[in-house]
Parts: structure tokens; C-alpha cells; sequence
């Protein structure tokens, strides 16, 4: 459990309080007879503050980005999986011509 994760939790309860809020804030508007014309700006900030935490801890806690090697053994495929009834060969891009006539023009 490293800092990512401990603030996308706290980010998904800032997320959760400012829904909470919003909700009381309509109860409240009901119980006073006014119309509903939007959050308060302090639920809009938490709204705010809680997406980007969450989405920083989305991004850091998966872990480092490695890139692809194209060229590597790794990403061969060796053999076919074992259950072949949802292999499908027979779709819509067999209506796409295989060979294309198109020249550059240089």
C-alpha cells in the first residue's frame, strides 16, 4: 500500500463527501422551497480536488510505463489458444479489398 493508492482512496472519499453534501444541499433547498440551480462552490472544489487526486493515484499506482519491444520473442505468438469455438473468421472486413491501387504522387 504505497502513497498512490492512500490517495486515491482519499480522493474517491472527497468524491463521495461532495456527493453526499450535494444531496443535502437539494434536501435543504426542497425543505426552504427554492429551486435548484447548481452545487455549492465549495462541493464544485471537492469535485475538483477529488477528480485530480484520483486521477494521479489512476496513474501512479499501476506502476512504471515500459515500452514495447517490437522486435522482441515476447510478443510472438506461438501457438493457437486452446478452445477455438470463438475464433471468428467470417466478418465485415472481408469487404475491405486486400490489395489497394493507390500511388503516391511524388
Amino acid at each position: 500500500m504505497g502513497l498512490g493508492f492512500a490517495v486515491g482512496v482519499f480522493g474517491v472519499l472527497i468524491l463521495a463527501h461532495a456527493a453526499y453534501a450535494t444531496v443535502q444541499y437539494r434536501g435543504l433547498l426542497k425543505i426552504m422551497e427554492e429551486e435548484f440551480s447548481g452545487p455549492p462552490m465549495n462541493v464544485v472544489a471537492e469535485l475538483l480536488l477529488g477528480l485530480v487526486l484520483c486521477m494521479w493515484a489512476a496513474l501512479t499506482v499501476p506502476g512504471k510505463f515500459l515500452s514495447i519491444q517490437p522486435n522482441s520473442e515476447e510478443n510472438r505468438i506461438v501457438s493457437l489458444p486452446v478452445n477455438l469455438d470463438f475464433m471468428i473468421f467470417n466478418h465485415r472486413g472481408k469487404v475491405i479489398p486486400l490489395e489497394m491501387d493507390l500511388k503516391l504522387k511524388h
